[in-house]
């Protein structure tokens, strides 16, 4: 943060017009006063923490609500620190109040009540990003600043009406090079930038959209897809109280960890510190080492929602009563259960109940039936009694056992006899391409398999669990009896003995000790043991997907089922889908669920430059000709070059030696090194990434058809200034 003595601007000598004080005197000011408001924050906001730490924690809700505050507060103080007076974004002048408004990335207000910042996703602010001179929203004029370590290094101002430059102000700062466009052509870093100052008015629209049902985002490269899926998950999680922590969160879903990686400081940055973000192979425990399905006949198989269903039957199959009568021995009475009695205890299963977590229903159940023949036993003593009969639980194991997902899908893919039963309407090719050998490494293709596995039977501890809870429970109970009789006891020798001092309280203490509500209430049921939650494993109130083009119906059913409300943002082009997608998006949701489907569509490519555009959309439109090709913004004067493979080294070196910062990419060469300014991938893992130089090596090499053109296009469109094509000479 700048000292008050030294100036927020450090505009560049090409924009030395703009340091005039006329035009920045008043921002100097309101930055002060920020500056001013931020140190009393901080300082009372860390004074409130370090109260609240040195407090008793407290137990139950208590202790929660104070975690939950010390959080907040904790996230709060990280971010006023983090950027200063840079919190500031711009400031927008209405046509009808010639005071500034000034926006920031949080609101900000002085201890006089003076908003100082405005949040960005307020609904007030919106004209900042969404005044066009077509539609200029009530707006005057509008000034951006585009901020470099603490300091202004350029602003843009814009007008919107014929005497928008009047009200006392001075003439606008108007330049044909703004903070805007010259920030499409700055140079990358390893972590996506800052763009929040800069969003355009056609994302915008679609960041403030409301979150009922599924918003797909159609748009193609360089359109801001992921700028908005962030952007909105920020603007979501601060307008829709549905959509809060508490409430279920949000769930942001990448494509792969590259791109997680690269988006890892954006929603900190907005002051979302609690988003959950994932690729799908997150979402299940074996997808760290799953390798890549090759086979495309097992693809299809294990993605369809039929195999989905396959699941089911393959539970039920071990969800069958016994068929033959037993008697059971208790020490009251023997008791004989019959087929149908098992049956009775089976179908009183919850519907949903996931399966390894139903034992304690069918206990229950039979304690019910053992219970009507047995008369007057308590009924927890009884239950004791009947799982203490081996013959009993074990035939119950036998008949409803324990399962663990990997073992169910894995047998379905190794017993030949199971998965017919199960899928009977596969045929032989089919079932070829799906045989695996027990123990032998999963595939990416298994794990929605797995995952809808896990879901329906649930955790194999979990009875477990509930047994030992409902034990020491049990046990606390009977602990807390005694200590209440021995102070009965004591009490009525008390009072016997006539040393009651007459003033109510022993008699009052007796009533609730009798009454049995008392050591009820001191049962510490917070203790009980429990298994760390599975963060991924939702409920979520909201998810939002990027590069979804690519999901298949089951990978979409392992996102659906961890969002009960359907409420979703979607985003992708399905000109990048390396599968194809001849549908439309209302089909595909559809399909698996999603039926209440709004679209928006983002065609400005602001990204990438024209020269580079102009090589890209015919290689894409030669395979798709209805692609979704966006209009690039801006040309560079830089023509796509293309040279001999034996080059490769030779143009990186050149290109570092050139430029002091910027990252490039290496795009289909598996044996060229990366370093921390230069990466080097192949091209299914630069979707959502963007890099100042891309050089792609002997793209014809990725494939005929679809995926080989598709492959090409994005790997083209990753370039924000020049793009080299390499190829073996001829």
């Amino acid at each position: 943060m700048p000292s008050p003595t030294l100036s927020a601007f450090a505009l560049p000598d090409s924009h030395a017009a703009k340091a005039d004080p006329c035009l920045v005197r008043g921002d100097e000011q309101h930055f002060a006063d920020i500056a001013a408001t931020l140190d009393a924050s901080i300082t009372e906001l860390t004074g409130r923490l370090a109260v609240l730490r040195s407090s008793p924690g407290g137990t139950g809700r208590a202790a929660m609500d104070r975690d939950m505050e010390i959080h907040r507060l904790t996230a709060r103080v990280r971010t006023l620190r983090r950027y200063g007076i840079d919190l500031c974004l711009g400031h927008m002048v209405a046509e009808d109040d010639p005071q500034p408004v000034y926006i920031g990335r949080l609101g900000l207000t002085d201890e006089a009540g003076r908003t100082l910042l405005l949040d960005w996703r307020a609904p007030a602010a919106e004209p900042f990003f969404g005044a066009t001179h077509a539609r200029p929203m009530g707006l005057a004029r509008r000034r951006r600043f585009r901020w470099e370590l603490g300091r202004v290094t350029d602003y843009w101002d814009e007008v919107f009406l014929a005497d928008g430059a009047g009200r006392g102000h001075p003439e606008p700062a108007l330049d044909d090079q703004s903070a805007f466009i010259a920030s499409l052509g700055a140079d990358r870093s390893p972590r996506m930038r800052d763009v929040l100052g800069t969003i355009a008015a056609d994302q915008d629209a679609i960041i403030r959209a409301g979150s009922r049902g599924a918003l797909v985002v159609d748009g193609g490269p360089g359109t801001g897809k992921t700028v908005v899926a962030l952007h909105r998950t920020a603007y979501l999680l601060y307008s829709d109280p549905r959509l809060g922590h508490h409430r279920g969160g949000v769930l942001f879903v990448g494509p792969h960890d590259p791109y997680l990686a690269y988006i890892g400081d954006v929603l900190p940055s907005l002051g979302e510190e609690g988003v959950q973000t994932a690729t799908l192979r997150d979402l299940v425990a074996e997808g760290a080492d799953a390798e890549v399905e090759a086979d495309p006949v097992a693809v299809g198989v294990k993605s369809s929602l039929t195999m989905l269903d396959a699941v089911e039957s393959a539970v039920a199959f071990y969800e069958e009563p016994p068929t033959v009568a037993m008697t059971v021995e208790t020490e009251w009475a023997d008791v004989r259960l019959r087929p149908s009695d098992w049956a009775a205890a089976f179908d009183a299963v919850e519907r949903g109940t996931p399966h390894n977590e139903a034992h304690e229903s069918i206990w229950d159940a039979l304690v019910d039936i053992v219970g009507a023949t047995v008369d007057d036993v308590p009924p927890a003593e009884l239950r004791k009694s009947l799982q203490r009969n081996r013959d009993l639980t074990s035939t119950l194991v036998r008949a409803w056992p324990m399962i663990e997902a990997a073992d169910l899908v894995g047998d379905l893919w190794s017993v030949p006899a199971y998965i017919r039963a199960c899928a009977p309407w596969l045929g032989a090719q089919e079932l070829a391409a799906v045989r695996r050998t027990a123990g032998g490494p999963w595939t990416d293709a298994d794990l929605p398999l797995l995952d809808a596995a896990r879901r329906r039977l649930g955790d194999p501890e979990a009875s477990r669990r509930r047994s030992s809870q409902r034990g020491a429970i049990e046990a606390e109970r009977a602990r807390r009896a005694a200590v209440v009789d021995d102070l009965i006891a004591a009490d009525s020798a008390d009072t016997n003995g006539g040393d009651s001092d007459g003033d109510g309280d022993s008699t009052s203490l007796v009533t609730m000790l009798r009454g049995g509500h008392l050591h009820e209430v001191l049962i510490d049921e917070a203790a009980r043991p429990t298994a760390d939650p599975d963060r991924l494993a939702g409920p979520f109130a909201h998810i939002v997907v990027d590069e979804a083009q690519e999901l298949t119906d089951a990978q979409w059913r392992m996102l659906v089922s961890r969002c009960p409300s359907r409420s979703f943002t979607i985003v992708g082009d399905r000109a990048q889908a390396r599968g194809g997608f001849a549908e439309s998006w209302r089909q595909r949701l559809g399909r698996i669920g999603l039926d209440r489907v709004e679209s928006a569509s983002l065609r400005i490519n602001y990204r990438t430059p024209g020269e580079v555009m102009d090589l890209a959309a015919p290689a894409i439109r030669a395979a798709l000709p209805d692609a979704n090709v966006p209009t690039s913004i801006r040309r560079n004067g830089i023509a796509v070059d293309h040279r001999p493979r034996r080059e490769l080294h030779l143009i990186v070196e050149a290109w570092l030696a050139e430029h002091e910062t910027g990252v490039a990419c290496v795009i289909g060469d598996p044996t060229f090194p990366g370093t921390a300014r230069v990466r080097s991938l192949p091209p299914e893992l630069v979707k959502g990434l963007e890099f100042d130089l891309v050089v792609l090596v002997e793209p014809e090499s990725f494939g005929d058809g679809i995926r080989g053109a598709v492959d090409r296009y994005v790997s083209m469109t990753r370039a924000t200034q020049r793009l080299v094509v390499l190829s073996d000479e001829p």
